[in-house]
């Protein structure tokens, strides 16, 4: 049997080593240790300054807990399957290094309530650097946007071609992707940041405990206004793993494009060495290992969002130890973020060649440039649904014959309208197509450049 554990007399022998080890949590909880310290220090200076310890008692404990810290930081402390879980492993290492009044420091205090802190801490942290990493990416869309203004490629709906667009445009979507997940992050935030310290187990304390202190030493926002709301809830938790599974699907959703543009079949990008593999058997192939593995890591993701809402959809008020389980996948699913992002900044920034001649080429190549002969009979009068059905018929015999509308002389546009003109082929050249779409957030050349002005000022937001 396994060393009993700092639970009341109640108990008279400890448990049995395999529940030991399956109730144990400090094999992954132990990413909380130095948020636990920093909780744990702002509770023993609120401890001395309401009087409930004395202030030479709270000193040793916040001095003892910097020990602690340390020890960890130079792998001098590394707490094992005994130690249950961090929470513990960090009061036990305290009471050896001051002796008995570590053993105070749990005085008003819950590992409910002291968990909740801890994680909120870590996920504040998180956040943070995951919407820094966020402006990275958007750096790079915007470095790359700049650079590729008057720069044409097909644009596509339901992956069949539609209308040819700036590349830059294109890119500049992804940045506004990107922009909704860096304030949604911050809205998060203002959830994340109310302090749960001092809801005791379920139902606050009989000390004289000052939880507005503690939460402005830890620099929360606000404190929870119910006990039992603030050691159950995992709300936060789980729209922090929502507007994580947003930020996947984004960075997924490029992916999938970054994929199919270095396919043979498009050809719009080539991948350099730095950022992609070969085949073990095949020697002429070189594979899209980051966008493929960002794609596959998605599923990871939104399997912790499921897996949190399956957790709490039960539970009775007020902690239970299902919530145990939410820590995994809020650390795997952080991790996974800023993987991903860091990678796919990578590959934008130094991993991709985009091709120019074949994108000058592609968007000569198909009938793309048919709504703007729609468009060219409108401006002349035509009703733009007689003009459509003109150009479907053009579009249809054009097809039959083997031709491009470029390819039609002046006489047969005439014979099919006479509001055709010579300037027609000007009209429908792909960098008047991408020029005359001039509306506000189109891809005209004058609005891109805009946009990116636009994007620049708002990367200087802090």
């Amino acid at each position: 049997m396994t060393e009993k554990q700092t639970w009341s007399q109640r108990f008279e022998s400890a448990l049995h080593p395999a529940i030991a080890r399956f109730n144990a949590s400090i094999s992954f909880d132990i990413e909380l240790i130095e948020y636990d310290i920093t909780g744990s220090q702002a509770h023993a200076k609120m401890l001395a300054h309401t009087g409930i310890i004395s202030h030479a008692e709270g000193e040793a404990l916040f001095t003892g807990l910097e020990q602690v810290r340390q020890e960890y930081r130079q792998g001098q402390f590394q707490p094992g399957i005994d130690a249950e879980d961090v929470h513990f492993a960090v009061e036990k290492r305290l009471t050896e290094i001051v002796g008995d009044v570590g053993k105070k420091l749990h005085t008003a205090r819950s590992r409910n309530d002291q968990v909740g802190t801890d994680t909120r801490l870590y996920l504040r942290d998180q956040i943070q650097q995951i919407r820094q990493l966020l402006r990275d990416f958007q750096t790079v869309l915007v470095d790359i946007a700049e650079k590729n203004v008057e720069t044409l490629i097909p644009g596509y709906t339901h992956l069949q071609r539609a209308q040819p667009l700036s590349l830059a445009h294109h890119l500049l979507a992804y940045f506004q992707m990107a922009q909704r997940d860096w304030e949604r992050l911050e809205d998060v935030y203002s959830r994340v940041n109310i302090s749960p310290l001092g809801c005791g187990a379920l139902a606050g304390t009989t000390f004289p405990i000052d939880r507005q202190y503690t939460a402005k030493l830890l620099d929360f926002d606000h404190v929870y206004a119910n006990s039992l709301d603030g050691v159950s809830d995992r709300d936060f938790a789980i729209e922090f793993l929502c507007a994580a599974s947003i930020i996947m699907v984004h960075l997924s959703r490029l992916s999938e494009e970054v994929i199919l543009w270095a396919s043979e079949e498009f050809r719009f990008v080539t991948l350099k060495d730095s950022c992609a593999t070969g085949s073990s058997i095949m020697p002429q192939k070189k594979n899209p290992d980051v966008p493929e593995l960002v794609r596959g890591k998605t599923g990871r993701v939104f399997g912790h969002l499921q897996a949190m809402l399956v957790i709490m959809k039960g539970l009775p008020l007020a902690y239970n130890k299902d919530l145990q389980e939410d820590k995994e996948g809020i650390f795997d699913s952080v991790n996974t973020v800023k993987a991903c992002l860091e990678a796919m900044t990578i590959l934008l920034q130094e991993g991709l060649e985009f091709r120019y001649q074949r994108l000058a080429t592609a968007v000569t190549e198909d009938f793309a440039n048919a709504t703007d002969v729609a468009d060219y009979l409108a401006a002349r009068g035509v009703p733009f649904r007689e003009a459509y059905n003109i150009v479907g018929k053009v579009v249809k015999t054009s097809i039959a014959a083997g031709k491009l509308l470029k390819d039609l002389q002046l006489e047969e546009w005439q014979q099919i309208h006479p509001a055709f003109a010579a300037d027609i082929y000007e009209a429908i050249s792909p960098r008047q197509v991408v020029a005359a779409r001039n509306s506000y957030g189109g891809t005209g050349f004058v609005q891109v450049r805009q946009a990116i002005i636009n994007a620049r000022t708002q990367l200087g937001v802090s």
